[in-house]
């Protein structure tokens, strides 16, 4: 388990390291902004995660937002990342066709010859013709 995630603060401690008061901490969770570890007893523990994410939301209710607004830009947060991670995924398996297109060699591409066609109107039967 990386160590960032990996949970071992009690909610006091967590609390403390945070600046913020334990209640303030299941408050969070009731809302959606924090779900902490369980142990198998169910006591809450934090991980590293856990705090950066606590100084987060203090950084946003110190800017004036409420709990529902901060809970929106933390999910916006985490969208921006995982599309970046995709996008960097998609730029090496681009950059891995482009390496093995190039390796396979330009013998294997043929060039198609299209002609467009320009079909005339039918005249009906109805229609004089000229």
């Amino acid at each position: 388990m990386k160590r960032e995630t990996h949970a071992v603060y009690v909610i006091s401690v967590a609390a403390e390291i945070a600046g913020v008061h334990p209640q303030t901490l299941r408050i969070y969770e009731r809302r959606g902004l924090l779900q902490p570890a369980r142990t198998s007893g169910g006591n809450r523990r934090y991980s590293n995660a856990d705090i950066q994410r606590l100084q987060r939301i203090a950084e946003l209710a110190e800017m004036g937002m409420n709990l529902e607004g901060i809970r929106q830009v933390l999910e916006l947060e985490s969208e921006v990342v995982r599309l970046s991670n995709e996008v960097v995924r998609l730029h090496q398996e681009l950059a891995q066709a482009i390496t093995d297109t190039g390796r396979r060699g330009r013998y294997e591409l043929v060039p198609l010859r299209q002609a467009i066609a320009v079909f005339g109107k039918k005249p009906s039967i109805f229609e004089e013709e000229e």
